[in-house]
């Protein structure tokens, strides 16, 4: 059953629904420890026994945790509502719109496109320089604000090794935000060889046949979404 308005997630109190997907559901909230609001994503208790999106999830979180960077959503918080059995991830709640219904209205002016995709550019440019594949990377997860672009949903990113560096340099396989090369507690991964993921109209080709994404395969989604 959907959250409601009062509804609390331990120090966090539900406002309204924000929309939901594949992942579960978002809802605007309020931090009552600290008067703010907040965003949060939730695994409701009918999907908590599927151990693959928790899995995708915890993902997400540490994926997001390991990036800081202006462009990029913050991560605030993790928890578990024991009663109900739900899962979620506490972010900065973002006032604006998407790209993609910003798209809808019209034409975007030169200036502004070159604004935001440098912005996102360099977002993708701090990811990759960390490890982490976004996979995902469309106008519905880029959302417009005052201060900026900001990069959202990594729950489809995937750890790399960066050439070069040791295996250290590689992002531990626990990681908001739906799939990743990492290893699960039982040792095959979550997303296997040849298992299509990503969103169709911006996939690169690799994508599209199943094979090993990299970072290049986010400049191809990246040149989808801006033409």
């Amino acid at each position: 059953m959907p959250l409601g308005s009062g509804d609390k997630l331990g120090p966090y109190q539900i406002e309204s629904f924000l929309g939901a997907g594949g992942m579960g559901e978002v809802y605007r909230a309020r931090d009552t420890r600290l008067n703010r609001l907040v965003a949060i994503k939730v695994l409701p208790s009918h999907l908590s026994t599927n151990s693959e999106l928790k899995q995708r999830l915890e993902r997400e979180a540490r994926a997001i945790s390991s990036l800081q960077h202006a462009n990029i959503c913050v991560l605030h918080d993790v928890g578990h509502e024991v009663e109900r059995g739900i899962d979620y991830l506490v972010f900065e709640y973002l006032e604006g719109e998407t790209l993609l219904e910003r798209l809808r209205k019209g034409p975007i002016s030169l200036s502004e496109l070159v604004k935001v995709g440098a912005q996102i550019a360099d977002a993708l440019d701090r990811a990759h320089g960390a490890g982490i594949v976004h996979r995902d990377l469309k106008p519905a997860n880029v959302m417009l604000t005052k201060s900026g672009a900001k990069l959202l949903d990594f729950g489809l990113a995937k750890s790399i090794t960066i050439a070069g560096a040791s295996n250290s340099a590689r992002l531990p396989a626990f990681t908001a935000t739906a799939t990743m090369s990492a290893a699960s507690p039982g040792g095959s991964p979550i997303t296997q060889q040849g298992m299509i993921v990503g969103t169709f109209n911006y996939m690169s080709p690799e994508q599209v046949q199943g094979q090993e994404a990299d970072g290049r395969s986010d400049v191809f989604n990246f040149w989808c979404g801006s033409v």
